[in-house]
């Protein structure tokens, strides 16, 4: 269920959007855009965008290089979240997390389920949070980037969503 409390002020995110890949540019990345897109139409602002290849360290490099900026608040990365050997963005993801969002992955894949059966199997999709940015990485197929937009994200970083919303405990991230 979506609920969106209208007598709320809608607060826009600042989000980056990674895609992984070792062929895509800017010009052929339509999961990237697709995410840009979404997320201006919905009023967030694209706070950084880039094409990083199936390498870990070059991923944690950007992820690092984002978390730190004050000027991101959410991180969403399309691509290599597979099973194959190039597909590292989980393990990059694990490299820099500090929290597990557990139930993203499982809803992701609940909702991809009914739309492609069992194939969504064999994603890796998983969210989380460090110092105080949110990570979300999307497999990378254009159905994958609207799924998770559309079903998950756009809800979940609107602050107006009720009963909760991941916008409203920004500010309490970092506590201790």
């Amino acid at each position: 269920m979506t609920r969106i409390d209208t007598t709320k002020p809608f607060l826009p995110v600042r989000i980056a959007v990674m895609t992984v890949s070792d062929t895509r540019t800017l010009e052929t990345d339509k999961s990237g855009q697709i995410l840009v897109d979404r997320l201006q139409t919905a009023g967030h602002v694209l706070a950084a965008r880039s094409i990083e290849p199936d390498d870990a360290d070059r991923i944690v490099t950007r992820l690092e290089e984002w978390i730190a900026d004050p000027q991101i608040d959410v991180v969403i990365t399309s691509g290599g979240t597979g099973v194959t050997g190039r597909d590292v963005t989980p393990e990059a993801f694990e490299r820099v997390m500090e929290k597990r969002i557990e139930g993203f992955g499982e809803l992701f894949r609940m909702l991809s389920y009914q739309k492609i059966g069992t194939s969504t199997i064999q994603s890796r999709a998983l969210a989380g949070v460090a110092r105080g940015t949110y990570l979300f990485a999307l497999p990378g197929s254009t159905g994958a980037a609207k799924d998770g937009w559309d079903d998950i994200l756009v809800f979940q970083l609107d602050s107006r969503h009720m009963p909760c919303n991941f916008v409203e405990l920004m500010p309490r991230l970092q506590e201790r």
